[in-house]
């Protein structure tokens, strides 16, 4: 009886998934990631300095970094301190610039100054975490890739394709099982796109979003209000 509710419910998933995806890709046909960047190693240097910090600002102060440290040997060369002394805007700076530092040795020493292209490899990488690991796979190496940053947990919560979990890779496990694998990356990003445009974390607005008729949050919040106003009456 358990299984076959199960099953059921990821059916049922699945097929709201697929409608979320069509929706999105509609409403935000140009799905890319929000950090600037040309070469490999230096998105894995934004992403993590963007850790509690906004893409707009990362995308400034990398503009100082880069110019300075033009590829992985300059960059693995420089000081922590050296790097620190750039980064510090986008806050934590000494352990943003710690990461950076070792992540640019290890590539140096061990890549040939080149982004390995294995989900493994980039994981054991120094600062590099599931989310950086599947951002690298899925917008430089176009493979597979789930990441969960904040805006896709939050929004996954409230469309109802995962059920009252927030831990990132529980949330990745649970999308891989009911996302196509080659629509993943480019979801995400469209999550990113939507949750600051339209599903903020304050206040959703649900009247203009184009997920409304199939979002679990949306339809609560309709039912929320109708027993509001009658209630007041």
């Amino acid at each position: 009886m358990k299984k076959a509710a199960a099953a059921e419910d990821l059916s049922a998933k699945k097929e709201l998934a697929l409608q979320v995806i069509d929706r999105l890709k509609t409403e935000y046909p140009d799905a890319a990631c929000t950090l600037d960047y040309d070469h490999a190693w230096q998105l894995l240097v934004s992403v993590r300095l963007a850790a509690q910090c906004t893409d707009a600002r990362v995308n400034i102060v990398v503009q100082d970094l880069f110019a300075k440290y033009p590829n992985v040997a300059a960059l693995a060369a420089a000081e922590p301190e050296e790097i620190e002394a750039i980064v510090k805007p986008c806050g934590l700076g000494r352990s943003k610039a710690r990461d950076i530092s070792a992540c640019m040795r290890v590539l140096r020493d061990k890549y040939n100054c080149k982004v390995p292209t294995t989900f493994e490899e980039l994981l054991a990488l120094p600062g590099v975490g599931r989310k950086s690991a599947n951002l690298i796979m899925g917008d430089v190496f176009c493979k597979p890739a789930i990441v969960t940053d904040t805006h896709c947990i939050r929004l996954c919560n409230k469309i109802g394709l995962v059920d009252g979990i927030k831990e990132p890779q529980k949330v990745e496990m649970a999308l891989w099982k009911i996302i196509p694998p080659e629509e993943g990356s480019d979801l995400c990003h469209r999550f990113v796109m939507h949750g600051r445009a339209v599903c903020n974390a304050r206040k959703p607005e649900c009247e203009k979003c184009c997920l409304n008729g199939i979002c679990r949050y949306a339809a609560e919040n309709a039912v929320l209000t109708k027993e509001t106003k009658e209630a007041s009456v």
